[in-house]
């Protein structure tokens, strides 16, 4: 096994710190998913979601099968048996939504099914900086609540958890770390794997997440939560309890920095982590979470939750065509060094109160974000990483994006 150890979060004197972990292994674009600091980084030429990645093989290899087109949603979101619009009959507090992630490993805990859940922490020192950490017992979970925002090597926790006789596990990963996890899952030996993935999109360093909230209140330190909405609105909390809400089309997205987000979050092309048995998000929650249960493992995770779980089926309603073809126009802009086309300031209390009530809302809502994210990755590898093209970019996305005139050129296709 690495020579990185981590104990469990139960059994450290503080339980929202970890040892450090062996250092990672430069790469470009790399999120640090943590395999690199692992007794085996070579791994990361075939397990990296961001050189050479096959959603076919590792969706058949998880689910059972790929994504079917004739299905519908499935090239939007992936593989799924069945969506809900789901929340906790008791929200629990500090949760990021009503609390079902957190509920979900409690359970496995309690239940036996797991030996340890593979999770994120906030740094004792930054609330906002995530510390991946290895829980054993249920009361360990409470301390995992809520969003973090930077890097965190999760999958490096692999093989503490391992040498210390875990053979059954759950992992709560984004993306990228689901992904490196499916493609290395043959080689760890384990009993059981639940993988229950939240989607992401748009990360970027903890430092960059802190300019990002001094932009939006007078004591960015006494911000304690801080959610991208469905209904078009950033939701902040404060230490006072006091709340504000910012329209997006507020937002101070022109302040920032044009590597605020890294090339990878700019060209990632699994905005729902397809890979993973449950994926638990918002975009098709209409103000609750929005569940995709993927496969018999994710049946099992939602089952689990019993009566606590309040489930419907996800409504839809707009038109999602008209904001992706005005995203598409501004991310051209804006890779092209071209200054985008802002709305004047008037206006712009208007459409924020128009877009909740007009705008694709509900599933609608979700499969306009998925295309923004195919749109954002092709133009943004057009223009910086071309060759990465035909390696990175699966069929599917090109299959997206073909409504808006976007086809692929000579060499940019497997």
């Amino acid at each position: 096994m690495g020579d990185s150890r981590v104990d469990s979060i139960d059994r450290q004197p503080s339980p929202l710190c970890a040892p450090p972990l062996a250092p990672p292994v430069p790469r470009s674009l790399c999120t640090d998913c943590g395999l690199s600091r692992t007794s085996t980084p070579k791994l990361c030429g075939s397990a990296c979601q961001f050189i050479r990645p096959d959603y076919p093989a590792l969706e058949t290899r998880t689910h059972g099968r790929a994504r079917d087109p004739a299905r519908p949603d499935e090239v939007h979101f992936g593989p799924f048996r069945r969506m809900l619009r789901a929340s906790l009959a008791r929200p629990r507090d500090g949760a990021q939504w009503a609390g079902i992630t957190t509920r979900i490993a409690e359970r496995l805990l309690e239940s036996g099914a797991v030996d340890a859940v593979l999770t994120i922490a906030p740094d004792p020192d930054d609330r906002w900086r995530p510390v991946p950490v290895l829980v054993t017992r249920v009361q360990g979970m409470a301390a995992c609540r809520g969003m973090r925002m930077g890097y965190a090597p999760l999958l490096a926790l692999l093989e503490p958890a391992l040498a210390q006789g875990f053979k059954r596990l759950a992992v709560i990963g984004i993306p990228c770390q689901v992904h490196a996890l499916r493609a290395v899952e043959r080689t760890l030996g384990l009993e059981r794997l639940y993988v229950i993935g939240t989607p992401c999109s748009d990360n970027t360093t903890t430092e960059n997440f802190h300019r990002f909230l001094a932009l939006l209140a007078d004591d960015p330190s006494t911000i304690t939560y801080l959610e991208f909405r469905a209904d078009y609105h950033v939701e902040l909390r404060f230490s006072d309890g006091r709340k504000k809400r910012i329209p997006f089309l507020q937002l101070p997205i022109s302040q920032l920095p044009p590597d605020f987000f890294p090339l990878t979050c700019r060209t990632c092309v699994d905005y729902t982590n397809v890979l993973a048995d449950l994926t638990v998000g918002y975009m098709g929650g209409e103000g609750e979470q929005w569940l995709l249960v993927r496969n018999e493992r994710g049946e099992e995770l939602v089952a689990l939750l019993g009566q606590e779980l309040v489930a419907r089926a996800p409504g839809s309603a707009g038109k999602r065509q008209g904001p992706v073809r005005g995203f598409l126009e501004n991310t051209r802009r804006a890779a092209g060094g071209l200054p985008l086309r802002r709305m004047p300031a008037w206006l712009r209390p208007l459409v924020g109160w128009l877009m909740p009530r007009v705008g694709p809302r509900g599933l609608e809502f979700a499969r306009a974000r998925v295309e923004m994210k195919a749109v954002e990755t092709i133009l943004h590898l057009r223009r910086h990483a071309p060759r990465r093209l035909r390696s990175m970019v699966p069929d599917h996305v090109w299959t997206l994006v073909a409504p808006y005139g976007l086809s692929p050129g000579e060499g940019e296709k497997r």
